[in-house]
């Protein structure tokens, strides 16, 4: 056969020797040469390239990129914000759940219960109060409410009298100084009328505003003092059979959750405890206050001293601001 030579240009015209020594100058070089192009300096001075072959690792860094994805981490978020709801959704029907088994074992008399003698006397004192407060509030809307009418028909009777004093030469002067007299009584009745919706604003909002926050804050406290008992009770029972490693961990995890509401019923009982002593103090003030602006006004009205109910006013900052009942009422001539 025949045997084949790898095809090696030579220069035009020349000799022999010359090409000798070419094709020794390339064979040279190319065996100085590396196997990217490179010279053996190069080469062997440079990290090798990674192959091609993909390896676990590089497996494993695209599989990450992949979870790091936009669509992979959004559905992952989600996955997380749903075991998060589940295991919300789970401790509260727990909760409840011993808390309902508290209340139960309470009202059967089976269960056992955590009482402050001072503080619950306090409570009760309270709501009694609210009870008997909520009642003079009704009364007094009741009289403010005739006594506007009382006001408006005065009104209207002044203006009656007036508008038949125009018309009846004869009984002018007697008309005109009844309808005088009315709308002076009129004016006055204004005047008390203004303190009567100053009395009775007061003892709303320390009715319904003040009191009502402050037995909020002693159903939370109840509230508290019912979930510090459930696992009180849940405590005492683990404790009582706690006999292996695994009941010996609920146990752990139990008192843990007993210290937590224990706190927190602490804290609100503290917190019940300031706010009645605050409320004492503020119900003997506001209470003080209205009653003796409700009697220098009634009485300075019915004993006809004008002078008397002004000052009463101005004495308790009863200003002008406050709008009379009868202030949207038409009269007896615009219902003409």
């Amino acid at each position: 056969m025949a045997q084949v030579t790898p095809a090696v240009g030579f220069s035009d015209g020349g000799t022999g020797a010359e090409c000798g020594q070419d094709f020794e100058d390339v064979m040279t070089s190319n065996a100085e040469l590396g196997p990217h192009g490179l010279s053996a300096a190069e080469y062997h001075g440079m990290e090798p390239p990674a192959p091609s072959i993909r390896t676990g690792n590089m497996q494993g860094e695209e599989t990450q990129a992949s979870l790091n994805s936009p669509a992979v981490a959004g559905d992952a978020g989600f996955m997380g914000l749903a075991f998060s709801t589940l295991e919300i959704v789970r401790n509260w029907s727990l909760n409840t759940y011993k808390c309902t088994r508290q209340m139960v074992t309470e009202q059967l008399g089976r269960g056992s219960r955590t009482l402050d003698p001072e503080l619950s006397a306090r409570v009760v004192a309270l709501t009694e109060t609210r009870r008997r407060y909520r009642a003079l509030l009704r009364v007094a809307r009741s009289m403010l409410a005739h006594f506007q009418l009382v006001v408006t028909a005065q009104r209207n009777l002044a203006d009656c009298f007036s508008d038949l004093g125009h018309k009846s030469p004869d009984l002018q002067e007697e008309f005109s100084y009844n309808a005088e007299t009315q709308r002076l009584l009129c004016k006055n009745g204004e005047t008390l009328l203004r303190a009567l919706t100053f009395f009775v604003n007061s003892i709303n909002t320390l009715t319904n505003k003040t009191m009502a926050d402050t037995l909020m804050t002693v159903r939370h406290y109840e509230a508290a003092r019912l979930q510090f008992d459930a696992y009180r009770a849940d405590v005492e029972l683990l404790r009582s059979s706690a006999t292996d490693p695994a009941s010996a961990q609920r146990l752990d995890v139990a008192q843990k959750h007993f210290l937590s509401h224990k706190d927190k019923f602490e804290r609100l009982r503290d917190d019940v405890a300031i706010k009645l002593k605050f409320l004492d103090e503020n119900k003997v003030k506001v209470m003080q206050k209205q009653l003796l602006l409700f009697h220098n006004a009634t009485s300075a009205y019915f004993a006809g001293n004008q002078q008397q109910l002004e000052l009463t006013l101005k004495q308790f900052n009863v200003n002008s601001s406050i709008a009379t009942p009868t202030a949207g009422i038409a009269t007896w001539v615009e219902g003409q």
